[in-house]
């Protein structure tokens, strides 16, 4: 079968079957909006269950699509996690493995945003890039986006009132701004917001992509005193144990939904523009959640982002580290009329298999040395995409001196320093009893795998040492009158 069958049977090329009239375009291809949340942790959506933290928008794009189970991060931090997604490969043959935010993907990299436009698409990015600063051969403007506008080089973003943002390598100054943490005139994320909105109403005739990977609700929490969220959430008392020093809780709650509503905002658009039914959205966070704010009382933070609210088992490890805890992320999809709404999958997935499955969308072809596997026949169905779902042979990371391999149900773990550790996911997810002993042939096995994976680290290149650093460097220490971060 060739693509433009598969897409016909898809439903893709024949939409006048599935899409009224009035929401009808020239071109069959979908929009895509791509929304990846820093940090945002797989139970601390309310539709999960959490007792404190609303998101009334997330869920409704969980009811009205389908929400993945095990679709796992690319890694388990940041710049890592945002190259597996961008670049189809897995951590074992990436550019960027590392996280100090002045690593940059290669020069002759294809990316998404590439395939995406060489099959037509606008290609559009805002938030947080994290794969290579001005000065590198990692610029976003270089790999495919049309526009890119926020930070390049992700330690840039750990202020929401950094001095400038960056548009296609080019400073937009933020009046009021100084770089303090929780201080300044302009809300950094509040112009990602706008340009966001303003690139999909410019670009509501053609197919588009949007890609948002958004800095909230990662610390540091400077908000705007006139925050509708931050309004909701200021001044709570929820913990009663007078051990916060601080409202960071109560700001990282805010930011949470503060991020929800503008989603909520972005379904409203897609409604209004009559694109609603042609646009494919995603929702999910790039890695693992963090134990923000945690004492004596919630060990595993406050906000618990690795504890299921109903069964209280806990997901073992937090961002940084490659047990469960560090990689599963809440990974949501909404397609109107294409994807059966209040679905929810236990497919085996991987940010890796992103590209291919919107390569699908797009009638395109990705490049030969990619790791991912497309999964559209999972989200709409093997009967209309006339082909199985694949398996991966097996799933892979790296980070910092530790390895993950994944097969099935099977989890082989190595610390950075200690010996191989076995898990069989079905009956342990909290990845409390290493069967290595019990198992040697299984772990034998996933060494191999191991072994197959990794390959020599080829980075991409800083050309402008200077430039490069200046965004690096821009965050500036808390003043003495702000608050310390609590982690």
């Amino acid at each position: 079968m060739d693509r433009r069958d598969f897409l016909r049977l898809t439903g893709i090329v024949t939409a006048a079957a599935l899409i009224p009239a009035a929401c009808r375009r020239v071109s069959h291809l979908p929009n895509i909006v791509l929304i990846v949340l820093d940090e945002l942790g797989y139970y601390e959506l309310s539709c999960m269950g959490h007792p404190l933290l609303e998101t009334p928008h997330m869920d409704r794009v969980a009811a009205e699509g389908m929400r993945f189970t095990q679709m796992l991060a690319g890694g388990p931090v940041c710049a890592p996690t945002r190259c597996c997604l961008m670049t189809g490969k897995h951590l074992g043959h990436a550019s960027v493995r590392e996280n100090s935010g002045e690593n940059a993907i290669r020069a002759d990299e294809m990316t998404l945003a590439d395939i995406l436009k060489r099959a037509g698409y606008a290609t559009g990015g805002f938030g947080k890039w994290g794969l290579g600063g001005r000065g590198t051969t990692g610029v976003p403007e270089n790999h495919g986006f049309d526009e890119f506008f926020g930070y390049y080089d992700q330690v840039h973003a750990h202020t929401f009132f950094p001095e400038y943002l960056i548009y296609n390598s080019t400073e937009v100054p933020l009046p009021g701004n100084t770089g303090a943490l929780y201080e300044g005139q302009t809300f950094a994320h509040y112009r990602i917001f706008e340009e966001t909105v303003r690139f999909i109403r410019r670009n509501k005739n053609r197919p588009f992509f949007c890609y948002c990977p958004w800095t909230p609700p990662h610390g540091l929490w400077g908000l705007p005193e006139d925050e509708p969220s931050w309004g909701k959430y200021k001044g709570k008392d929820w913990d009663g144990s007078g051990q916060f020093k601080s409202d960071d809780a109560q700001r990282y709650a805010a930011m949470v939904n503060m991020v929800d509503r503008q989603i909520g905002d972005i379904l409203m658009l897609l409604k209004t523009l009559e694109i609603d039914n042609q646009t494919l959205l995603i929702v999910c966070g790039d890695n693992g959640g963090q134990r923000y704010f945690a004492n004596d009382r919630h060990p595993h933070g406050f906000f618990a982002p690795n504890r299921d609210p109903y069964s209280g088992r806990i997901l073992r490890g937090e961002k940084g580290l490659l047990y469960e805890g560090g990689l599963r992320v809440p990974f949501l999809v909404r397609w109107p009329a294409h994807i059966s709404a209040g679905s929810v999958s236990r497919h085996l997935g991987y940010f890796p298999d992103i590209m291919p499955t919107l390569a699908d969308l797009a009638e395109t072809e990705c490049p030969d040395e990619i790791d991912g596997l497309s999964f559209l026949p999972e989200l709409v169905g093997v009967d209309r995409t006339g082909r199985p779902q694949q398996e991966h042979e097996y799933l892979y990371w790296e980070y910092s001196g530790q390895i993950a391999v994944r097969r099935q149900n099977w989890k082989a773990y190595k610390p950075t320093d200690g010996a191989w550790e076995l898990y069989d996911l079905e009956q342990d997810i909290e990845e409390k009893h290493d069967i290595a002993s019990r198992h040697p042939e299984i772990l034998d096995s996933m060494r191999a795998y191991a072994d197959e994976a990794h390959k020599p680290h080829i980075r991409g290149k800083i050309l402008n040492v200077d430039l490069c650093r200046k965004d690096h460097t821009q965050t500036k220490k808390p003043l003495p009158h702000e608050r310390p971060l609590k982690r």
